[in-house]
């Protein structure tokens, strides 16, 4: 009878496997370890991922974008002039690309605020035709994301989520709010003689909503 020697096959390949899988599991916690930041708390990193805060938003935001659109700001005769020309030309010669259907124009005027609507006034400004009517927003409400996509600086990528990219446009109306509008007697503009400042969406030819970010009443 003859001697039965064990086999060393089934051993030596599950020593092989037991070699790869320890090799493998080294590479990826060397892997894990590389692509793992650490964050000091407090840090500009950290600062990334707090929550939006769009007080604090709007205040360090609006002096720049009314800094951008003062020195954008194109004289509303020259403006419509332009406008009533070729519109689209108008657009990319003078406006920025908008997050709606029309680019974000930059104006300046000064004329008599006539009518009042819900805190909309009508401007009736020297050197315009009859046709175009130009209304100033003053408040309480201020609608729209004019003042948020005028400068083409903001965009969606830079916030979490749609709703702190929608606070962030409420944000600068909200700061304009306090360092402009909040300043004036916006009850009583009518008949008065005003000098704005301000950026409109570029939808109507013959309809300009002005959102300012000045405005003088003499």
């Amino acid at each position: 009878m003859g001697t039965v020697v064990p086999s060393m096959q089934g051993h030596s390949g599950r020593g092989v496997r037991m070699v790869i899988e320890i090799v493998l599991l080294a590479i990826l916690l060397v892997a894990m370890a590389m692509s793992t930041k650490l964050v000091k708390i407090g840090s500009g990193a950290d600062s990334q991922t707090a929550q939006f805060e769009p007080a604090a938003y709007g205040k360090k935001q609006f002096p720049k974008t009314r800094a951008a659109i003062e020195k954008r700001a194109i004289a509303a005769d020259t403006l419509a002039a332009a406008i009533a020309k070729d519109p689209d030309a108008a657009g990319k010669q003078y406006g920025v690309a908008g997050g709606g259907v029309g680019p974000e124009m930059s104006v300046k005027f000064t004329g008599v605020a006539g009518k009042e609507d819900s805190g909309v006034y009508e401007v009736k400004v020297p050197g315009l035709p009859d046709s175009l009517v130009v209304r100033v927003q003053t408040g309480p409400a201020i609608n729209g994301t004019d003042l948020r996509d005028d400068t083409g600086d903001i965009t969606f990528g830079q916030f979490t989520n749609q709703i702190d990219y929608q606070n962030a446009g409420y944000a600068i109306n909200s700061e304009m709010k306090k360092e402009v509008l909040s300043k004036i007697d916006t009850a009583k503009l009518t008949g008065k003689t005003l000098s704005v400042v301000g950026v409109f969406q570029l939808v109507n030819p013959n309809g300009w909503l002005v959102t300012p970010v000045k405005l003088d009443v003499k």
